[in-house]
């Protein structure tokens, strides 16, 4: 699949892989690389408002800053409560 060239808010091009995600509460966060060749990932644009500006913690979650989407935690555990 071809990749979607876009532009950070910091003018950077990234490239985002539309049929390469992770499931969101509202839509899709897809994954968006530095280079055409997706050897070293950027990070997520939101599905839902399309921005870049998400957050990432360490079990996996990811939040957009803007819309509230949210992809839940890869391993939960209730001790983390």
């Amino acid at each position: 699949m071809e990749l979607e060239v876009a532009t950070t808010p910091a003018d950077d091009t990234v490239y985002v892989d539309r049929s390469e995600g992770e499931r969101g509460s509202k839509a899709p966060f897809f994954t968006t690389y530095v280079s055409e060749s997706r050897d070293v990932r950027w990070g997520y644009r939101c599905g839902n408002c399309e921005t870049f500006d998400n957050a990432m913690d360490t079990m996996g979650r990811i939040e957009c800053n803007t819309c509230g989407n949210i992809k839940k935690p890869d391993e939960w555990d209730a001790a983390h409560e």
